[in-house]
């Protein structure tokens, strides 16, 4: 073991399992640190997965009980499926749980459990539930009996009525949706896509449905539950077990990716995961591409941690030549004195927009860009490309 991995175990160890909490806003902390959680369901498939994970800002990795203590030793911690007990099995299920809880419950590494994956999806029969909410809520309360220390995690399909998914709330003290708009077009019928070729069923067919689906899901967990957002890792031809067409392969970009990860921060969630890299190669783009937007994330920690500040901010847009849809969408989080802002370009065309209303900042910086100078904040203009990402930091505040 290095030095590094000692003082990562170590720290790991001395916050405890027990000190779990969820902030009325839903970020989650450990031992009073909130955090903006940034996670994988799979490694990526590349040596030394796990130490590039956390080299690359990643928190939390999707474990079994036995790895555990690998993602400790790499000062990440990490989430257990459990599954759920069924009325037919009970007391099978039960002894199973109950095994993986005992063996983990205990680990400092250990930050949630989940239960069952889209409950309420079942491809090409819509209306019906694969699993009934009482069944998760009742191993919820199983698992209680065990552990009352680690919130619950579960995860829904992106469709459903928000009516519907309320009915498992219970059963979860995070909730999650999954939305990988990257498709190609012409891609042949494949598991989970409409008939039409896509996985979800809002009106907005480009990346910027992202953003709806996050507003759906704070609707859906209402207040005190933390809300993440399941993001695409993979290419969707990949998932087909043979008979690929490579013409289909099809990976989000590096920009597509930083503006999907970027936007789920602006409409507030508390948390990204990235679905897909068992399924993609590692000589994809998509882990450099999410090593940049982990590095990124990594670098506005604590800002990404805090709660947004509450700026009467107006926008006064220029025409491009183009209708106005969506147009940007910011957030602004306070740091150092000063304060971070947050926009995207929701829209498919370019935008020109000028920001009023950040008097009390003295000037604003851009980060994360070949751009150096330092403009005035009384009024910045700025041009956004189609669904981009543009990031200042402001400041210092005025005394006034």
């Amino acid at each position: 073991m290095t030095r590094r991995e000692f003082v990562a175990l170590a720290a790991l160890a001395k916050r405890g399992a027990g000190r779990i909490a969820i902030d009325s806003d839903g970020m989650i902390s450990v031992a009073g640190r909130r955090r903006f959680w940034l996670g994988l369901y799979q490694l990526p498939r590349i040596p030394d997965a796990w130490r590039a994970a956390a080299d690359a800002g990643f928190h939390l990795v999707r474990v079994s009980p036995a790895e555990l203590p690998e993602a400790r030793r790499h000062g990440l911690y990490g989430w257990i499926a459990l599954g759920s007990i069924r009325p037919s099995r009970e007391a099978e299920d039960e002894a199973r749980i109950r095994k993986i809880v005992e063996q983990a419950r205990h680990d400092p590494a250990l930050l949630f459990w989940e239960t069952e994956d889209e409950p309420t999806f079942v491809w090409k029969k819509p209306g019906e539930l694969r699993i009934p909410p009482e069944q998760l809520i009742r191993t919820r309360r199983f698992v209680e009996k065990l552990d009352r220390e680690h919130p619950f995690y579960l995860n829904h399909s992106p469709t459903n009525l928000e009516s519907t998914l309320r009915k498992y709330n219970e059963a979860a003290d995070i909730v999650a949706t999954d939305i990988y708009p990257v498709i190609p077009h012409g891609i042949r019928e494949l598991y989970a896509l409409w008939p039409d070729g896509r996985q979800g069923d809002l009106l907005n067919t480009y990346i910027s449905q992202v953003g709806q689906y996050a507003d759906k899901m704070r609707r859906v967990a209402g207040p005190g539950r933390a809300v993440f957002m399941v993001l695409q890792a993979f290419a969707w031809e990949n998932l087909r077990e043979k008979d690929r067409d490579p013409r289909m392969v099809l990976y989000p970009t590096r920009e597509q990716t930083r503006f999907m990860a970027y936007q789920c921060v602006v409409h507030g969630v508390n948390g990204i995961l990235y679905w897909g890299l068992e399924y993609t190669p590692a000589d994809a783009p998509v882990w450099s591409d999410l090593e940049r937007v982990g590095s990124e994330f990594r670098e506005l920690a604590s800002e990404l941690a805090e709660r947004p500040l509450k700026v009467a901010l107006k926008l006064e847009y220029y025409d491009t030549g183009h209708s106005l849809d969506r147009g940007i969408e910011w957030i602004l989080k306070p740091s150092r004195g000063g304060a971070v802002l947050i926009a995207v370009n929701a829209d498919c065309n370019p935008v020109e927009v000028t920001f009023r209303g950040l008097e009390r900042f003295r000037e604003a910086r851009e980060l994360f860009t070949r751009r150096t100078e330092t403009v005035r904040t009384e009024e910045m203009r700025a041009r956004f490309e189609p669904f981009g990402v543009r990031i200042w930091r402001l400041g210092p505040q005025t005394r006034s």
